[in-house]
């Protein structure tokens, strides 16, 4: 049976606000486009996921070793967590969401990523505050952190994540990597300067990415940033 244009999935009041799933009919490409808004903000959508996906893969060409343990902060739609299964090294996965409501609709196979996230043994979906695990003290070390959360280092979707992006807080994320760790993040911002500097303060070998992709609404080439850092054997120094 066709679907109109708009469908609402589902809506759902959370701490950060309303959260709503469609599912749209993109007419100039003849496809179904799935959409997560926030408010009146839109998050994501699965038209635009080159950079979600090479956040995995940039991540992962780093990493060493076999049996990698990766954690992936910010579930969405699939996309990342997915192009990390897809590495025959990783052993486990474990996806951590804040809100409830996101792990909710992979459960119930509201997402085309949900079947191959829900049938594959090695994914574990946590629903917790990816920023408070970074802060507590870490327990078992993480081979790769996975980090695509907010907008950018310079704009979150919740002020209390800010401190991640400091000095402090990136020394926090070192703590829970493995000798030779991989921590990368995504960022909808051209690379920022004044991260970089203090992804350098903490991390061997910090690099911007800038991913490219083509942009079906504009007609042109849209990009953003993947930054990837390895954690060294010692501390790094101010």
């Amino acid at each position: 049976m066709a679907i109109s244009r708009f469908e609402e999935l589902d809506f759902q009041e959370t701490p950060m606000g309303e959260l709503t799933l469609r599912r749209r009919r993109e007419p100039m490409l003849d496809v179904d486009v799935y959409e997560v808004k926030l408010g009146e903000e839109y998050l994501m959508s699965s038209l635009f996921t080159v950079a979600e996906i090479a956040l995995s893969d940039l991540g992962l060409a780093a990493a060493t070793g076999e049996k990698l343990r990766v954690v992936n902060g910010g579930l969405g739609l699939g996309y990342t967590a997915v192009a990390a299964l897809a590495d025959s090294r990783v052993a486990s996965l474990e996806v951590i969401d804040a809100l409830p409501t996101v792990i909710d609709w992979h459960n119930r196979g509201l997402l085309p990523a949900s079947a191959d996230l829900k049938g594959d043994s090695r994914t574990t979906l946590t629903h917790a505050d990816f920023f408070a695990v970074m802060r507590a003290a870490p327990t078992e070390p993480y081979d790769v952190i996975l980090l695509d959360v907010d907008h950018s280092p310079r704009h979150q979707l919740d002020p209390s994540h800010a401190d991640l992006y400091t000095v402090d807080g990136l020394r926090r994320v070192r703590a829970h990597l493995t000798d030779g760790g991989i921590f990368a993040l995504w960022s909808d911002d051209p690379a920022d300067d004044e991260f970089m500097e203090s992804l350098g303060h903490v991390f061997e070998n910090p690099t911007a990415h800038v991913v490219d992709f083509d942009n079906a609404l504009t007609g042109g080439v849209s990009s953003n940033t993947v930054y990837v850092g390895t954690r060294g054997a010692n501390p790094r120094q101010q």
